[in-house]
């Protein structure tokens, strides 16, 4: 049996599907370390720290997630100072250098004080 070609909009994968982050959920520090656990299984003793966070974040890329998306990035540790979305940013790029790759969403009206912030935090 000849199998029908897909169309080429469609797509289908057997590799790891991208974990989605919801950025609304994820103001706080502890609310991001809750919302990442739930989303890319971290294990049980996940301590809830940047550390633990970080180690938990490489076991997961060595495992196969490669692609994190944060839907709503623009709330992404809103609540708190920003220094700690640079610590995370920081950790995301560790990642980054054995495999992950990241996307911010946001829509249009929020993209130009994101872009902002980011840069912000992203410089040394």
């Amino acid at each position: 049996m000849t199998a029908r070609p897909l169309p080429t909009w469609l797509t289908l994968t057997t590799g790891p599907a991208p974990a989605v982050i919801d950025g609304r959920a994820c103001r706080t520090r502890a609310a991001l370390f809750d919302e990442t656990a739930r989303v890319l299984r971290f294990p049980d003793y996940f301590g809830r720290n940047w550390d633990a966070f970080a180690d938990s974040l490489g076991d997961a890329v060595r495992a196969g997630t490669t692609t994190l998306i944060v839907r709503h990035a623009e709330d992404l540790l809103s609540a708190e100072p920003p220094e700690q979305y640079a610590t995370l940013l920081d950790i995301l790029a560790v990642a980054a250098r054995t495999g992950l790759t990241l996307t911010l969403h946001t829509d249009p009206a929020q993209e130009p004080h994101l872009r902002a912030r980011t840069t912000a935090a992203l410089t040394p």
